[in-house]
């Protein structure tokens, strides 16, 4: 697992949400033009979202610089969203907030993490891939594509093995 020392780990309280929010919407905003809307993840309401999901929050030099939700299935984790705040992107912080997420599946018996991105956002695929994500399938969705990914954990047994 690739760490960093200047960052430490901390999960999110209903007081985050606005914080939340705000990383949410400048993350995403570059997203804007290239798909003409906002994206989903930029409308949704952080405060019920805090209180219903456990969130992850990435935080150096006392503010929170990314943030990773996830949701346990009963075969796998769904990771709801991932985002970095754009100072801070670039740093490897995405990779670790996902690293988190695969820990957090084998705590909990889960083989497997899933989540769906935006066809358009052609680097977040990417980095998905690098990760060894694979695409399961693709699907329309306002006037672009839905990508549902997956990424199999090596030595984690199958639910209900």
């Amino acid at each position: 697992m690739t760490t960093n020392p200047s960052i430490r780990f901390r999960p999110a309280a209903p007081a985050d949400a606005a914080a939340i929010r705000d990383i949410v919407r400048a993350a995403y905003g570059k997203w804007v033009p290239v798909i003409g809307r906002e994206p989903l993840p930029m409308r949704a309401d952080y405060d019920k979202a805090v209180a219903a999901h456990p969130f992850e929050l990435a935080v150096a030099e006392n503010s929170i610089i990314g943030m990773i939700e996830t949701m346990l299935a009963d075969d796998h984790l769904w990771v709801e969203n991932v985002c970095v705040a754009p100072q801070a992107q670039g740093r490897g912080i995405g990779r670790l907030l996902l690293e988190r997420a695969e820990t957090k599946a084998r705590a909990a018996g889960r083989p497997e993490l899933r989540l769906l991105t935006n066809g358009a956002f052609e680097a977040n695929v990417s980095l998905y891939r690098k990760l060894g994500y694979t695409v399961d399938r693709e699907e329309p969705f306002l006037n672009g594509t839905t990508v549902y990914m997956s990424k199999r954990l090596v030595g984690c047994p199958p639910t209900g093995a």
